[in-house]
């Protein structure tokens, strides 16, 4: 999830790149191509849904030919996984840096975290509906990777429960599975709010989010 620019700003950068004996490593063009096929990618799949989405529908959107699509990923099942760890990269570095400017305190670095999450669904919505909507319906291996992610985000959690009940400050979980049901949890309010705008705006769940982490973590084990 790149920062928002305006929809021609991938292609002029392309444009823009100078040919011949000055242009750039071959690298460089195929790294620059493929962003601009993500960005693409994120626009259909929110606006057609995966299933109706097509390697030309992103090509065009792209303003590449399918050939070049080939060139990068295999068939459009490749490419919404690519776009998927993408996604889930920005948001983990996203969540990172805020619990990390938290400071020690648990719940202050959760809800930190939370908030850096759901500000991200914000700020990139097309993003958004392929890490939270369209990835669910894109294939076995596509389910896969989102379980793997899924798994990922719960054992951070579970960590730093763990670091905070040796430190005394909150109990430690009931079971392995308190930090996956957060996390589904979590993950489950945001996708319906994406798909039928319940509440309006995704940043109206932080509330909710606290209450939900900070319910669950000062619970004691039973």
């Amino acid at each position: 999830m790149p920062e928002p620019t305006p929809d021609n700003a991938s292609a002029e950068a392309v444009a823009s790149i100078p040919r011949g004996r000055h242009a750039p490593p071959l690298e460089v063009r195929r790294e620059l191509q493929r962003e601009r096929l993500f960005d693409a990618a994120a626009i259909v799949f929110a606006r057609q849904g995966y299933a109706d989405a097509s390697a030309e529908s992103i090509s065009r959107e792209a303003g590449m030919s399918k050939a070049t699509f080939y060139e990068h990923f295999a068939n459009k099942e490749e490419c919404v996984i690519a776009l998927f760890d993408r996604a889930v990269g920005f948001v983990l570095s996203a969540m990172a840096e805020a619990a990390g400017s938290a400071g020690e305190d648990p719940a202050a670095r959760m809800t930190a975290g939370t908030r850096a999450f759901l500000g991200a669904l914000h700020s990139h919505p097309s993003e958004a509906q392929t890490l939270l909507v369209e990835i669910i319906g894109a294939g076995p291996r596509a389910a896969h990777r989102r379980d793997e992610v899924l798994q990922a985000f719960a054992s951070a959690l579970d960590a730093e429960n763990a670091a905070a009940a040796r430190r005394g400050d909150f109990p430690r979980f009931a079971s392995p599975h308190d930090s996956f049901a957060l996390v589904g949890a979590i993950a489950e309010l945001a996708s319906r709010q994406i798909r039928l705008g319940e509440p309006v705006d995704v940043l109206e769940l932080e509330p909710v989010v606290d209450r939900l982490l900070l319910g669950v973590l000062r619970a004691p084990a039973r």
